[in-house]
């Protein structure tokens, strides 16, 4: 099923110069086969380990910095100077076989004119192996991730800002789908068309009601259906 907020002639039109761009986590593929659950307790070990905290202590720092900070990683180089490198390599270090191969989806981004990117929090190494098992790495021109963005996490303005100068992006022409709502928000107010893609995790449902967000979705595949229909 997928739910829209406007109707279908509200949909933007596609065509070549379009620009679709995709976070990676919870949105790619369904946020129910728990991927970044491993991503998390990868990350309360490291903050455990490196700042030899007790387990509940670390996991009450880790979702402290992530709340303020934008994400843990860049609490941890705020107040403790680490290593993102470091970091990153061994957060991500995750068994991705739980997420299944996505046919339809890369069928569907087929079927789409214009360009593909992916704007992810997470690092280059993690998103070309959730796309390689996906399926889908082929279908996207290039990635955007938090080291492109200096560390700095959406939605901070920031990031926003670096990838559309770096790849040279109209926004009136970009198509922005994420499961963090409140990430949606820079992007509209740029000019982006915002797509919700619905998840049961607590922590993406922040701005969800926010009336800058254009459209719902429970469905990604779907969607990007009647995208191509109304093209």
């Amino acid at each position: 099923m997928t739910s829209l907020l406007k109707p279908r002639s509200d949909l933007p039109r596609m065509d070549a110069d379009s620009v679709l761009i995709f976070d990676l986590d919870n949105t790619l593929y369904p946020s129910a086969c728990n991927l970044f659950a491993q991503v998390s307790d990868l990350i309360g070990n490291y903050v455990r380990d490196t700042l030899s905290l007790e387990p509940d202590e670390a996991h009450r720092v880790q979702k402290d910095y992530f709340h303020r900070y934008g994400t843990t990683l860049r609490g941890l180089m705020t107040e403790h100077k680490i290593d993102p490198a470091d970091y990153l390599d061994k957060v991500h270090d995750i068994d991705v076989s739980v997420v299944a191969p996505a046919p339809d989806l890369a069928k569907a981004l087929d079927d789409l004119p214009g360009r593909k990117l992916i704007f992810t929090n997470a690092s280059r190494g993690h998103a070309e192996r959730v796309m390689g098992r996906l399926g889908i790495a082929d279908r996207f021109e290039t990635i955007f991730d938090i080291v492109d963005a200096n560390y700095i996490p959406k939605p901070q303005q920031e990031p926003y800002d670096l990838l559309l100068a770096r790849d040279d992006i109209n926004p009136a022409k970009a198509v922005y789908f994420e499961d963090m709502a409140k990430n949606l928000l820079p992007a509209k107010e740029m000019g982006m068309t915002t797509v919700w893609v619905h998840t049961d995790v607590e922590w993406a449902q922040a701005g969800n009601d926010d009336p800058r967000i254009d459209h719902h979705t429970d469905d990604l595949v779907g969607f990007l259906r009647t995208l191509a229909k109304a093209a």
